[in-house]
């Protein structure tokens, strides 16, 4: 009897031991993966939540050949305030990201407020005749405008 009780008694610690190192281990994997989806559940819940609508007229002249410029009225429908300024939009004209962007709030404040109205102003330079297509882009929201220049 003596002699299997030593080794039951080993087997048991080392048991404990290797018990303790594994969940260790998996607490640490746990914790990493929680932190994971909250921080991916806030982007997505500010995704969701941003949302902004094209209210220019397609009839109307949008291009200005004198100018070089494309100007649109773009609203913001969602339930973000978003910063007015260029960084917070892409905008591609013709599949061409474009840099040369301004973006101002119609009413001069300083943030783009949900049911406020922001000038889009895209230096393009010169547009051949025919039809064109802005896309804009913010915080994974696309939007599409159709014009003929």
């Amino acid at each position: 009897m003596a002699d299997s009780t030593i080794p039951s008694l080993v087997m048991f610690i080392a048991s404990i031991i290797l018990a303790a190192a594994v969940s260790g281990v998996l607490i640490n994997t746990v914790g990493g993966v929680s932190r994971a989806v909250d921080a991916q559940g806030g982007d997505l819940a500010t995704n969701i939540e941003t949302d902004v609508e094209i209210i220019s007229d397609a009839g109307s002249p949008v291009y200005d050949d004198g100018t070089g410029e494309v100007t649109l009225l773009v609203k913001n429908t969602g339930q973000r305030s978003l910063p007015a300024d260029a960084t917070v939009l892409d905008v591609m004209l013709d599949g061409q990201y474009q840099t040369d962007v301004t973006v101002t709030e119609v009413t001069g404040a300083p943030e783009w407020g949900r049911g406020d109205v922001v000038e889009v102003v895209v230096g393009v330079g010169p547009l051949g005749a025919g039809d064109h297509r802005v896309k804009l882009v913010t915080r994974g929201d696309e939007e599409v405008f159709t014009f003929r220049a």
